[in-house]
């Protein structure tokens, strides 16, 4: 039986196009490792087009009321409720996530987050008008920044979609938006629901490879460029950005350290740990991944752990069981292999450290311990469902342990002392602090980095006045 394979097309200026010069990606099922559709691979002459056409939609877009922008926005998210089912099966066809987990995890907080920036479209607050000199008043104004060139990672392809495109659009802007070329398909699917109810340009999908994605962020037209992705990435679109000094939002790698001392609940925190550790193939910047646990606790601990990923389970997108799917590409599963090939020595893998399997790109829930602080796995993103464990003696090495590394995303502390929680909170170098859990995040609060993790914010106001720039006007008030 042979798979139908289908035709994906960007999304410019209202219309679904084909490349211009023809040229199409195969786009691989992580589970079946068919490919299942065939993508545009975009080049200069569609980036034109897609620029363009944002450029054009641009005035008026901008010039539409707050109110206008969130009535769009709001019907955008009753769009996507109502077309839940078809975003799930094209997200779990990009990834292989499973469905149940998709359903219940992506959809509700994408069409919040969503209504989060309608709102927003119509509160951006600034400084009162005031006389600061005699004679004249000044005023501040808050307003789009133009064009955004956005690119979209694939490991939340349609989540990652909505925290790009919602800000940028309740502010005024226009959107070229790139998905990943291995997750393409709910982001095309978000365009044809999008497009039936924005005006032609103001939100523009361009599928195709990394060549796409530098050509958008080294095109004259956009005002600003993000990115979601690696370090690697974000220091080449930072570098081309800087030529014509476009603003940049870049949200790039994590490592975060989940501190656990001896007064935290261990069966708590173990539940916490694992599933915010594998969920989502622990392919998530954020991802529990790196645990220090003190001395007092550590063999109990890992112990545990390590059952705990004994019993997690991954699978088929159908299987109500099953906690994530596979890895998204098989070059993906090839570094996740690698770093466990390369463990050194004295390293031991308490569960798991194998693929799954012989077809499809699945990897075992695994937990590695008895690292040392300079281990290759320690210092560098697995991004797989890998969590290892070191021990500390102390609240001082815990915390040199826990910033001693290149990223600076995430956190989390697991104590019931509230001044050691506090005290944590504030010397642990890192965008995000959790108490006694890991990984929920709301519409209302920012998400973002330091270090190479990144800068800019996504989520909240924070996150929604990064898409706009600030005017200063000052009039005469005499005769």
């Amino acid at each position: 039986m042979t798979t139908e394979v289908r035709r994906l097309r960007n999304y410019i200026n209202g219309e679904f196009r084909d490349a211009a010069d023809g040229r199409t990606i195969d786009v691989v099922s992580p589970v079946t490792e068919e490919v299942y559709a065939t993508s545009p691979l975009s080049g200069q002459a569609d980036v034109d087009a897609a620029m363009e056409a944002a450029a054009a939609a641009f005035p008026a877009w901008r010039d539409t009321t707050p109110a206008e922008r969130q009535k769009a926005l709001l019907k955008i998210a009753d769009a996507f409720e109502e077309r839940a089912e078809d975003l799930i099966a094209a997200e779990s066809e990009n990834t292989g996530k499973p469905l149940g987990l998709t359903r219940s995890e992506e959809i509700p907080p994408m069409v919040d987050q969503i209504r989060f920036f309608a709102g927003a479209a119509r509160l951006l607050e600034g400084r009162s008008a005031g006389e600061y000199m005699e004679g004249l008043t000044s005023i501040i104004r808050r307003e789009p920044v133009g064009v955004c060139a956005q690119v979209a990672p694939w490991n939340y392809p349609m989540m990652m979609a909505v925290w790009k495109f919602a800000p940028a659009l309740a502010a005024g802007n226009t959107v070229v938006i790139k998905p990943s070329d291995t997750t393409p398909a709910s982001t095309v699917l978000m365009a044809e629901i999008i497009g039936q109810i924005l005006p032609k340009g103001v939100f523009n999908v361009l599928c195709g490879d990394r060549d796409t994605g530098r050509a958008m962020v080294e095109h004259p037209t956009p005002a600003m460029a993000s990115i979601t992705g690696s370090v690697r990435a974000g220091m080449q679109v930072a570098e081309s950005a800087a030529k014509d000094v476009k603003r940049v939002h870049l949200e790039l790698g994590g490592k975060a350290p989940v501190v656990v001392f001896e007064d935290a609940d261990i069966a708590k925190t173990v539940s916490g740990v694992s599933e915010a550790g594998f969920f989502n193939a622990g392919q998530d910047c954020t991802a529990a991944t790196r645990v220090l646990v003190h001395e007092s606790i550590h063999d109990e601990f890992v112990t545990a752990l390590a059952k705990a990923a004994a019993d997690t389970k991954t699978g088929q997108p159908d299987d109500e069981d099953v906690a994530y799917g596979p890895l998204n590409n098989a070059n993906q599963l090839k570094q996740v292999s690698g770093f466990i090939e390369r463990l050194p020595a004295h390293a031991k893998v308490e569960a798991g450290g194998h693929r799954v399997g012989d077809k499809g790109y699945f990897y075992a829930p695994t937990v590695v311990s008895g690292l040392k602080q300079d281990d290759e796995i320690i210092q560098n993103e697995v991004f797989g469902p890998v969590i290892t464990v070191q021990s500390f003696t102390d609240e001082d090495q815990a915390v040199t342990y826990a910033n001693g590394v290149e990223y600076a995303l995430a956190s989390s502390v697991w104590t019931q002392n509230h001044a050691r929680a506090m005290r944590m909170s504030k010397n642990l170098d890192f965008g995000c602090v959790w108490i006694n859990t890991h990984i929920p995040l709301v519409a209302e609060m920012p998400h973002g980095g330091f270090k190479k993790s990144g800068y800019g914010k996504d989520l909240s106001a924070y996150g929604f006045e990064d898409y706009t720039r600030i005017k200063h006007v000052m009039t005469s008030i005499e005769d």
